[in-house]
C-alpha cells in the first residue's frame, strides 16, 4: 500500500484499467471507510456526477440498513442507479453493466466526470474489466431443485457445496446470497465447466483511474459499530418492519441483507434486540474481509489512500493528472459508447 503522497503522471499511468478512450474514475473500500463523503467532495471539486456501484442502493425502501446517501447528499451530487427498483424486482449484474454504461454515457454528454463509486467489487469489475457475463438461459426445474436443497442444509450449507465445487466462485459470493450461490451452481451444471472460469474479459472503451480508500481495521471496525449504532437510532426496525408491512415476504433476497434479516429475526421473537445488533456488526466485519478479496492493498491498479485530513486534496490532484491526458471535448457521444 502505498503511503499519501500525491500520484505522479506517471504513476496513474502505470495504475489505470484499461486503454479505452473514456475517462472513468472508480472509488473503491470497505464498508463504513468514507466513500459517500468523500466522493461527493471529489464531484463537487471537479465536475462530476457519481454511478452507485453498491448493489444494496438499487431497492426503493432499503433506506437507512443500507446506508443509502441522504437526499440532501444527492442534492449536492446527482446520483445515478440508487432506488431504481422494488425489493421483490431482481437487478443482475448484465442490467447493472448496461444501465452503468447508460449513465456514464450521459454524464459524459454533460461535460462532467462520471465517478463509479462502491464497495460491490463484482459490479465495479463488471464495467472496469468489461466482463461478458456467461449467458445460460435460466432452467426453472434445476433453480426449483437448488432451492429444495437449500431449504434441507441451509443456505451456508448450499454455499459449502458451491465451495467444494469451485473454491474461487465461493470466495467471491457472500453466503447469505443465496440467489447468486444457487445462480453459479445451475450454471456450472448446466455447462460443465467451473462457473468462476466462465467469466470473460471483453473490449472495454473505459481507461479507469482506481482510487482506493482504507483506515486501520481498529477505526474502520469502530466506524462500523457507530454506524449500526446510528441505523437503530434512526429507524432501522421501524424501516423492516415497513417493508414486512407493505406484504415483502421475510424470505425475500434483498431482505437477507445484512441488518435486515437480523432485524427480521428479532421482530418474529427469534432472537433479541441485543442478540440482533451483535450479529449485524459480526456480520459486517465478515462483509468487510470478503470485500477485500476484490479489493487488495496490494493491487498494482488501485492507487490507496488512508482516510485522514489531506486526503481529498491529494485525491483531487491523482484525479487532475490523470484527466489532464484527455481531450474531453472529443470524447465520443453517447451512442457511439454504447
Amino acid at each position: 500500500m502505498r503511503s499519501n503522497e500525491t500520484e505522479k503522471p506517471s504513476e496513474v499511468s502505470k495504475t489505470s484499467e484499461g486503454s479505452g478512450q473514456i475517462p472513468l474514475i472508480v472509488i473503491v473500500g470497505p464498508t463504513a471507510v468514507g466513500k459517500t463523503e468523500l466522493s461527493i467532495q471529489i464531484a463537487e471539486r471537479l465536475d462530476g456526477e457519481i454511478i452507485s456501484a453498491d448493489s444494496r442502493l438499487f431497492y426503493r425502501g432499503m433506506d437507512i440498513g443500507t446506508a443509502k446517501p441522504t437526499q440532501e447528499e444527492r442534492a449536492r451530487v446527482p446520483h445515478h442507479l440508487i432506488d431504481v427498483a422494488d425489493p421483490d424486482q431482481t437487478w443482475s449484474l448484465p442490467i447493472f453493466q448496461t444501465k452503468a454504461g447508460e449513465a456514464i454515457a450521459l454524464i459524459l454528454s454533460r461535460g462532467l466526470i462520471p465517478y463509479l463509486v462502491g464497495g460491490t467489487g463484482q459490479y465495479v469489475r463488471a464495467v472496469v474489466e468489461g466482463w461478458q457475463v456467461p449467458k445460460v438461459q435460466p432452467d426453472p426445474k434445476m433453480r426449483a431443485a437448488l432451492e429444495s436443497w437449500a431449504e434441507e442444509i441451509g443456505g451456508d450449507g448450499l454455499h459449502a457445496r458451491l465451495a467444494l465445487l469451485d473454491p474461487d466462485a465461493a470466495e467471491k459470493i457472500d453466503p447469505r446470497n443465496l440467489r447468486r450461490t444457487i445462480r453459479a451452481l445451475e450454471v456450472m451444471l448446466s455447462t460443465g465447466e467451473l462457473f468462476s472460469k466462465q467469466r470473460q474479459h471483453g473490449p472495454t472503451p473505459y481507461s479507469a483511474l482506481i482510487l482506493g480508500l482504507t483506515r486501520p481495521r481498529e477505526e474502520l471496525y469502530a466506524r462500523i459499530d457507530t454506524r449500526i449504532d446510528f441505523m437503530l437510532e434512526s429507524g432501522l426496525i421501524e424501516e423492516v418492519q415497513r417493508l414486512l408491512d407493505k406484504g415483502y415476504p421475510a424470505d425475500l433476497p434483498t431482505l437477507s441483507a445484512i441488518g435486515y434479516r437480523e432485524i427480521i429475526a428479532y421482530l418474529e421473537g427469534e432472537i433479541t434486540l441485543e442478540e440482533a445488533v451483535g450479529l449485524i456488526k459480526r456480520a459486517t466485519r465478515v462483509f468487510v474481509r470478503r470485500q477485500a478479496n476484490w479489493f487488495k492493498v496490494d493491487d498494482p491498479k488501485i492507487n490507496w489512500f488512508n482516510v485522514q485530513p489531506g486526503t481529498i486534496g491529494e485525491m483531487e490532484a491523482t484525479i487532475q493528472s490523470f484527466l489532464s491526458k484527455f481531450d474531453l471535448s472529443t470524447i465520443p457521444s453517447q451512442k457511439e459508447i454504447k
